[in-house]
């Protein structure tokens, strides 16, 4: 090889080796599988998803509750962040889900089988993850949910809320801490995004689905929220919030104004959506 196409080789080389970081954050495939510092957010809430699919942990005396397996690819990242933690994999008791979308409940029958973890879910929800089976694995269901039901392990409790819209059995989950001598309570909000292929109008799969959005809206308002969290980072600013962490004497997570700016954000997008397809139906 000559001088001069041994140093194209070198070039090209590196950069094809500067380019390659760039797609790979770009690609939502990957960032699912993306580790992201597991954390503790108050109390006995720790983060443990990855960069982009929040997974939350519950320790207590009697074992530990997971929110949210994400997907299969996803379920090693949630182990590992557990275990960077200090707590064991193999200690969870109790597995439960925002909402029958795979990004968050397709790991559900892996969990399962690692940790012989109770599965939970919304009544609403079961119909569509009964059809989730990655590698033609069943999907577990050792208790159905109804709105108000709580889920009890050890000194923690959870609150299941159905706030439907995007899927039917869309699931808000709630309950308090202690921390610094004060009780607060937290918020894990399934969603309230609408989607770009969801029908509002003439849905013949889920007529009531507006409807369901207009409710959730309404009910969510309700609730108390001190401690902001949901189903994807991006909800409640993760990154942002987990870069001021320790850095004063504020927990950044501890968020109820920004709770309630997400929810009218999030109305403003469904009514223009709604409208949207209103018009275009006549």
């Amino acid at each position: 090889m000559t001088g001069s196409k041994r140093v194209w080789v070198v070039m090209m080389v590196v950069l094809a080796g500067l380019a390659a970081p760039r797609v790979l954050a770009q690609d939502p495939q990957l960032l699912n599988s993306q580790p992201f510092p597991p954390h503790k957010v108050i109390g006995n809430i720790y983060y443990v998803g990855s960069a982009t699919l929040a997974s939350f942990l519950i320790p207590t005396p009697e074992g530990n509750i997971l929110i949210n397996s994400d997907f299969e690819e996803t379920v090693p990242v949630i182990r590992s962040n557990i275990e960077k933690l200090g707590f064991r994999f193999a200690d969870t008791k109790i597995l439960l889900g925002s909402h029958a979308h795979g990004d968050h409940m397709a790991g559900d029958a892996l969990v399962k089988q690692l940790t012989g973890a109770r599965v939970m879910a919304m009544e609403q929800d079961v119909p569509a993850l009964m059809k989730m089976t990655p590698g033609n694995k069943p999907h577990p269901m050792d208790r159905v949910l109804h709105d108000g039901d709580k889920v009890t392990l050890g000194s923690s409790t959870l609150v299941a809320h159905l706030t439907p819209g995007h899927t039917k059995g869309c699931t808000t989950w709630t309950t308090k801490v202690q921390e610094g001598g004060k009780s607060y309570d937290v918020l894990i909000l399934c969603s309230i995004g609408v989607n770009a292929d969801y029908i509002l109008v003439n849905n013949r799969d889920y007529p009531q689905i507006a409807e369901d959005y207009i409710r959730s809206f309404a009910a969510l308002r309700e609730l108390p929220c001190d401690v902001f969290l949901g189903a994807h980072d991006a909800f409640y600013g993760l990154a942002e919030k987990y870069s001021k962490l320790g850095k004063s004497g504020l927990n950044p997570f501890i968020d109820p104004t920004g709770y309630r700016a997400y929810i009218d954000a999030q109305e403003k997008t469904f009514y223009a959506k709604l409208d949207e397809q209103k018009k275009a139906a006549k």
